[in-house]
């Protein structure tokens, strides 16, 4: 049995429910985990010696529009002796999607779960100092969801240049 098959093994025994699905594709595994169990999870994951995922490679989140849950958190672990990897990723509804901080099992968590506030609106539970970290603080919405508005600006070659000219917004005098 692979290190990964008895990590799936001891989360299925230790929390039973809480894990709702485990996926593999490409030599990958992911396991999905409920949003209320993920601080416990990781922890687990990280401080038992047999199972050994104690760094954080990266943490995100993706948005899942038009589909409910609308957003997934995505935790990637590795495991440095073993070097194997591990994907752990919660479900948060579109409409109020909370999260609890993992900043006290993963130091690292601190900065990429401000992103996630700041980019997709997510609210990090007990995190110690959740504010905006690449909008300006006054900034209205958030840029990585899907029904964020895009903006545009046309561009301007040789044959448009007099219709864009006039269009843009100089300073006047």
């Amino acid at each position: 049995m692979s290190h990964i098959e008895r990590t799936i093994v001891a989360l299925r025994e230790r929390f039973g429910e809480a894990i709702s699905g485990v996926a593999e594709f490409r030599g990958e595994t992911t396991v999905t985990v409920s949003s209320d169990a993920i601080v416990e999870v990781l922890h687990f994951l990280k401080e038992s010696p047999e199972l050994g995922f104690t760094f954080l490679a990266d943490l995100t989140a993706y948005d899942d529009l038009p589909r409910e849950p609308r957003f997934y958190v995505v935790y990637q672990l590795r495991n440095l002796e073993r070097l194997t990897n591990l994907r752990v990723k919660c479900a948060l509804p579109g409409d109020d999607p909370r999260l609890p901080s993992v900043t006290g099992v993963h130091r690292n968590a601190n900065w990429p779960e401000r992103e996630l506030f700041d980019m997709f609106g997510i609210q990090i539970e007990g995190h110690p100092d959740l504010r905006r970290i690449l909008m300006p603080a006054d900034w209205v919405g958030h840029p990585l969801r899907k029904d964020y508005p895009l903006g545009y600006e046309e561009v301007q070659f040789t044959f448009n240049f007099d219709e864009i000219d006039r269009k843009k917004p100089y300073a006047k005098e």
